[in-house]
């Protein structure tokens, strides 16, 4: 069951970090999901900003009854930003 719900969460996430990506025209792409991670791809200059983006939208994509936790990282490759 709870397998089944983080692929549910991730699949929510994803469709409305699209939608926030199309309606702001952020100049970020969802390259590849990865388990309960997504790896994006946008300018270094404004990593923070898309950041806090992709944190929200993760992080409120259920209501749930603690907090979730979304820890967000970049860096030149998958490898670098882990």
């Amino acid at each position: 069951m709870i397998q089944g719900s983080a692929a549910d969460l991730i699949k929510v996430a994803m469709i409305r970090l699209h939608e926030r990506i199309r309606l702001e025209r952020l100049p970020l792409r969802m390259l590849l999901q990865v388990h309960d991670e997504l790896v994006c791809e946008g300018p270094r200059a404004e990593a923070p900003a898309l950041a806090d983006a992709i944190r929200e939208e993760m992080s409120g994509a259920m209501e749930l009854r603690v907090p979730l936790k979304v820890d967000v990282a970049s860096g030149a490759n998958w490898l670098e930003a882990k």
